[in-house]
Order: structure tokens, then sequence, then C-alpha cells
């Protein structure tokens, strides 16, 4: 269920906001053209799957040296006044030549790969234009609880379903962008995502 709440009168608005950097709870608020998304705080289950898909893009990415990895960044279109236009996924990766910029605070430009949870009531549809329009080259979905899953990848400027690829007799999503493949697999009546390497070394996890 999601909840609209709209104000004209810049000091309430500004002492939600506030409140809310008191408490901590502004980490994944975004800003949409200039109109802030407060969204609620991800499940322990949504925040567990984020930690497992992290530490396994460790294994793949950051210990090989082939890039950077952030949890719950903001990514923005913009180098100077990003707060008027960013996201946050939930996890980015960037490359050591990416085409992405790194700022102190922020992402200009597309990563090149995105997580995002999809969980009841979220906007994750809302949010793949922006990614596309700022060249994210691939783009994977996974829903929090169903664990089905959906890769898309950049054409122009669009993200595009990418058709799942047959390995070993079964269905996987291949990415292009690192050496990983992905599947909704079921592990005693519980739905999960399998992952492997395609790059020939050692490396299976399901989460």
């Amino acid at each position: 269920m999601t909840t609209t709440f709209r104000t004209h009168d810049t000091f309430v608005f500004d002492q939600i906001v506030q409140e809310r950097k008191r408490k901590g709870i502004d980490l994944y608020d975004e800003v949409w053209d200039g109109v802030y998304v407060m969204p609620s705080m991800p499940s322990l289950e949504h925040q567990e799957l984020v930690h497992d898909l992290d530490t396994l893009f460790d294994d793949v990415v950051i210990v090989p040296g082939l890039g950077k990895c952030y949890p719950g960044v903001n990514v923005s279109d913009r180098a100077s006044g990003w707060k008027k236009n960013f996201r946050v996924p939930d996890v980015a990766i960037v490359l050591k030549d990416s085409r992405a910029i790194r700022h102190k605070n922020h992402i200009q430009g597309g990563p090149d790969f995105l997580v995002e949870i999809e969980s009841p009531g979220n906007d994750i549809e809302e949010k793949v234009p922006f990614y596309g329009k700022i060249g994210v080259s691939e783009l994977l979905i996974i829903h929090r609880d169903k664990r089905s899953l959906r890769l898309l990848r950049l054409q122009g400027e669009e993200l595009v379903l990418v058709k799942p690829s047959l390995l070993e007799g079964k269905e996987w999503l291949l990415s292009e962008v690192l050496p990983l493949s992905f599947r909704r697999t079921v592990s005693k009546g519980v739905p999960r995502t399998q992952v492997r390497r395609t790059d020939g070394q050692a490396g299976q996890w399901t989460i």
C-alpha cells in the first residue's frame, strides 16, 4: 500500500525532513525531479538479501579489483544540485572503466550494474526510466518474497528485458557486465535466489 502526503507548507516539510534525519530513517529517501519521496524502511528480509548480494559481489568485483560495490548509494544525473534529482538503489556496482563519476556523496551517471529489491508497495517500475536515461548498463530486479527475477539491459536510453539462457539444461539470466548468472530456485519449499560465476572460476551461492 502506497500513501501519498502532499504539503505546500515549507515549514512543515522542513520539520518532517529534519525529524527523519534526526531519527536516521532518511537513508533511503529520494528526490524525483524535485519531489521528495519517503519510502518505508526496508524489512529485515530485504536488508538480509542486500547484505548477501553485497557479500558475493565483494568476491566477484572487489577482490579481483574490477571495481567498487555500494549498498544504498545516491545516484543522480548531475554533478552539482544532485539533491534535486536522485535515486537510491539497493546495490550499485561501478567498474574501473565506468562512465559513471564518483563524487563525495553521490554517483553521477549510470553505474554499470544495479540491484533493486522489489517489495509490496514500492515504486521500482517508476525508477526504471530514470536508470535508463542516466545510462545504467544492467538492472537486476529481485522480488523480495517470490524471488522472481528480471534482468534489464540498456538499449539506447531504455532498459529492456533480457531473455533467459540455457546453462546445463536450466534457464539462467546471464549478465554481460558481471561474470555472473542468476535464477530463481526453491529450497525446502522456500523461494531463493541462485547465483553462479560464468568466468570459469568456482563460485555458486543460494541466498
